[in-house]
């Protein structure tokens, strides 16, 4: 899985503290694992994945696209970050951005002092570097970093058992606070390539991050056409589960590419304000066929290439049980508003606004989202600096 043949290199022990006990953090857990001198620990809300993982002879197992399975037992699994954070070098946060915060809080005093160490998310949207910045200044030895998007899209996870690998991203593309000298930078970067079989490459700037159209334009977009003021199911029940991806509506599709060309219109006001370049943060479409490849049947349209990427089957939308109607209808406490709207579409109606960027598909979209899950309990704008782009 490594890129690096180096022995000494690979050898050198790596401690890598995983906070997240969710798809995304199992995958990663059980993928580092299989590489040598690397050392992994899970902080977890999730009381069954502990007890699981203290009682398993095999401990948690990934399945592989191609059938094939791995096992890894990690070296610690808890619920508190006392003893478990002392001798991370590498910490990667895959909790959701509206649980970041109180997380953040938790493992600030817990982080080793003595050394670098090197504080991410994945995925690092909705502003984790604003965040961390803030939660970490007791910690000035914390690098502070994100990834682009997930490496790996994973599903079907049984906590504390097995978790399903899906597609892999060609390339993954990081990038740190603009604190960072470029010493840390490419301390990061060594450690990533180790950890990460894909090729793993530094942006310029976080920014890159923040404004790469992902979660937060499509999951809002998706559900506004299917349950929206416009859509087939609006004040209806669906019959039957379904998915994300594989059965999004033409309306959904429209909405999505709307919001991205406003995301497009917002991200070239940011370059002409700052004086940065966001030449990489590409159309949506775009970023999803160069990500995916040739795992995607049909690149004609938006609606096909997310129809047909093989990497997002059987990732269903999250529905529950109605009510007082037979059927299911969209989950109010989804992450998909909890975080995507809260902490990613709020920020970038919020950046809009004062650059005088017109988003009205966004700002619809918006608005309706958030009524649709009662109201914001809190957003990206608890942290999101008031001076800027200052």
């Amino acid at each position: 899985m490594t890129q690096h043949t180096g022995k000494d290199f690979i050898m050198r022990p790596l401690n890598v503290a995983i906070c997240g006990g969710g798809r995304t953090g199992h995958l990663n857990a059980v993928l580092f694992k299989q590489l040598p001198g690397v050392r992994v620990s899970l902080l977890t809300s999730r009381r069954e994945v502990i007890d699981l993982h203290h009682n398993s002879k095999d401990g948690i197992t990934a399945v592989l696209p191609n059938g094939a399975k791995l096992s890894a037992r990690l070296d610690a699994v808890a619920s508190e970050p006392e003893g478990l954070l002392d001798d991370a070098d590498v910490v990667i946060i895959t909790v959701p951005a509206h649980v970041r915060p109180e997380l953040l809080r938790a493992i600030a005093l817990n982080l080793p002092s003595d050394k670098p160490v090197y504080v991410g998310a994945i995925p690092g949207f909705c502003g984790f570097d604003w965040l961390a910045e803030k939660a970490l200044a007791a910690r000035p030895n914390a690098v502070i970093w994100g990834m682009k998007d997930v490496p790996h899209t994973a599903y079907d996870l049984t906590p504390g058992i097995s978790v399903k690998m899906g597609g892999a991203k060609s390339t993954l593309y990081i990038g740190t606070h603009v604190r960072e000298n470029e010493q840390a930078r490419l301390c990061l970067l060594e450690h990533l390539q180790r950890l990460y079989a894909s090729p793993v490459e530094l942006l310029g700037h976080y920014l890159e991050i923040t404004l790469t159209p992902g979660n937060p334009i499509m999951h809002s977009s998706v559900v506004y056409g299917l349950v929206g003021p416009y859509a087939q199911w609006h004040n209806k029940t669906f019959s039957s589960p379904m998915c994300w991806w594989t059965d999004c509506t033409e309306l959904g599709a429209y909405f999505l590419e709307r919001s991205d060309q406003e995301s497009q219109a917002l991200c070239k006001a940011v370059e002409q304000h700052l004086d940065v370049d966001l030449s990489s943060v590409k159309p949506l479409k775009q970023e999803i066929i160069e990500a995916y490849g040739d795992q995607i049947r049909d690149h004609g349209t938006m609606l096909s290439v997310l129809r047909t990427n093989q990497a997002y089957d059987s990732i269903q939308a999250p529905l529950v049980p109605a009510d007082d109607h037979p059927g299911y209808v969209i989950d109010k406490e989804s992450r998909a508003f909890h975080e995507d709207v809260a902490y990613g579409l709020a920020l970038l109606v919020e950046m809009a606004k004062r650059l005088n960027v017109q988003v009205p598909h966004i700002e619809e979209i918006f608005s309706w989202n958030v009524s649709y899950m009662r109201g914001l309990r809190s957003s990206a704008l608890d942290y999101f600096p008031e001076t800027w782009p200052a």
